[in-house]
């Protein structure tokens, strides 16, 4: 292949892998993303070492899932996704995050059904990342999967295991928390 892999799409590089056996195109893979799931990761963990070790047990699901890409969604997509859920995962177990029982010890006021559509594009970057750590890495991963990986309210469910109601009224109040903690700390800005 040499040579020619770096202009193979991911999806192509995907069907050869399946169709030919050829592991060394795994590499290009992990090339392309390690260090976007590595940073992915540690968004959500904030430990380099777990980072590191969750990179790598990834990279192995999606070589153990490999068959299973459809390509619904494009191949970037579908790896966040399995970041994001073991992740999540990780979190729910090792750090007892539950979701409902977070939200229910940090009260949003209600000003959900006030925010409707609220473009939080305005908002600077470094304020919007000191904002994402503040909230639930769960409503972090539904921002980050739907605005910035722009993945379907079809994998974001999936991949956290919801009812699509319940992605998007999440949705919503992760917008509002996000919009309401912008708004508390940076208002006289």
């Amino acid at each position: 292949m040499s040579g020619l892999d770096s202009y193979l799409s991911d999806e192509e590089i995907v069907r050869l892998v399946i169709e030919t056996r050829n592991n060394k195109l795994l590499g290009v893979l992990w090339n392309r993303y390690s260090k976007k799931v590595n940073d992915k990761c540690f968004s959500l963990v904030k430990e380099h070492h777990l980072a590191e070790e969750f990179t790598t047990e990834i990279f192995s699901k999606v070589i153990e899932k490999l068959d299973g890409f459809r390509g619904v969604s494009s191949f970037s997509t579908w790896l966040y996704a399995i970041t994001y859920n073991h992740c999540i995962e990780y979190l729910r177990l090792k750090k007892r995050l539950h979701y409902p029982e977070w939200n229910r010890r940090n009260k949003l006021p209600e000003v959900v059904d006030e925010i409707e559509e609220e473009d939080l594009t305005d908002i600077r970057y470094g304020r919007m990342m000191k904002i994402l750590d503040m909230i639930h890495p769960e409503e972090k991963t539904l921002l980050l999967m739907k605005y910035k990986d722009n993945a379907p309210l079809k994998l974001i469910q999936s991949t956290l295991q919801i009812s699509e109601s319940a992605a998007k009224m999440r949705i919503k109040r992760a917008k509002a928390r996000v919009s309401y903690l912008y708004k508390e700390l940076y208002a006289s800005s």
